[in-house]
């Protein structure tokens, strides 16, 4: 068994930085045209080109998203042409980006070689922000834009187009699935694709009213031990969350992003908008919050529901 942090493919002896480069391209299985330079700048890559195990599972965690995001991509770009409009300009946000290592992959495997289109990072630590504004310019990503506000803060923001058509968050922890989503809505997103991230806040409130749940419902043994409370809590909020997006005009699909010896943290959630609103959704989701115990949540987390919103 290799050792967490041994270099894959070890070059050569005396090999140039640029073959070393090559070869863990290869191992990599990477597109043809993809940056190793990106892949350096984003630490994947050290700037001899080797790489450790754990890039190489962020990476493949990376790559397996895109793969998701590519299909939207040419599905919405096939729907414009359709439409006659196949100059229209697709947009994507990626909330939570953080040092926005899936916004430049997906500019580097997709945007880089259209004329058009716009990628925009959405992260609070402006940081993270500076950074990724200088490598895209050193990048000559010119079509990438980052913007140093919250979600809440996007929603409003001049800076971004009053609608977008691929809404993404890759590992937003807790609520922040939840802001990515409300944008989404806002923004009148044509797809939503999230992995969701430690979802603490239902399991939080599940445990706080667990004495009463527990005389109300003998469902209320399925958290009542801590390790449970959090695992139904994390599957609750999923739950609800695509209930809340069907209630609002989206075909949702649930499926792994990668295998679990990869990540726990590994629930994707697809959502495409067809227009069509599932009332039983919407009549589902207030239902489960009422079975437990969640009702005070109905205005705070999903406000649109019942609404007359298109």
């Amino acid at each position: 068994m290799k050792n967490r942090n041994e270099t894959v493919s070890p070059p050569a002896r005396g090999a140039s930085p640029k073959t070393v480069a090559a070869d863990a391209a290869l191992d990599l299985d990477l597109r043809p045209g993809q940056s190793i330079e990106l892949l350096k700048a984003l630490h994947i890559l050290t700037r001899e080109g080797k790489l450790n195990q754990d890039s190489r599972r962020k990476l493949k965690q990376v790559l397996h998203l895109f793969q998701f995001i590519e299909k939207v991509l040419l599905e919405l770009s096939d729907e414009d042409q359709q439409k006659g409009l196949a100059d229209h300009a697709l947009s994507l946000a990626d909330h939570g980006a953080g040092k926005s290592y899936l916004g430049f992959i997906v500019y580097d495997l997709f945007f880089k070689m259209l004329a058009r289109g716009h990628i925009y990072g959405i992260e609070t630590r402006a940081e993270l922000v500076d950074a990724s504004k200088l490598l895209a310019k050193r990048l000559g990503f010119e079509r990438m834009s980052f913007l140093n506000v919250s979600v809440q803060q996007a929603c409003d923001s001049p800076e971004l187009p009053a609608q977008i058509d691929v809404v993404t968050a890759l590992h937003a922890c807790d609520t922040a699935t939840d802001d990515a989503i409300a944008f989404g809505l806002q923004k009148k997103a044509r797809a939503m694709i999230l992995v969701p991230c430690c979802q603490a806040e239902l399991a939080a409130q599940l445990r706080q009213h667990k004495a009463l749940n527990l005389t109300r419902t003998p469902l209320a043994e399925l958290w009542r031990h801590p390790l449970h409370t959090r695992e139904m809590g994390s599957q609750l909020t999923n739950v609800l969350r695509c209930l809340y997006l069907e209630a609002n005009g989206y075909q949702v699909s649930v499926t792994e992003l990668v295998g679990w010896e990869h990540s726990m943290k590994n629930e994707l959630i697809l959502a495409r908008y067809t227009g069509h609103k599932k009332r039983s959704a919407g009549q589902r989701l207030q239902a489960l919050l009422v079975e437990f115990g969640l009702s005070q949540l109905l205005s705070s987390r999903f406000p649109l529901l019942g609404s007359e919103h298109n």
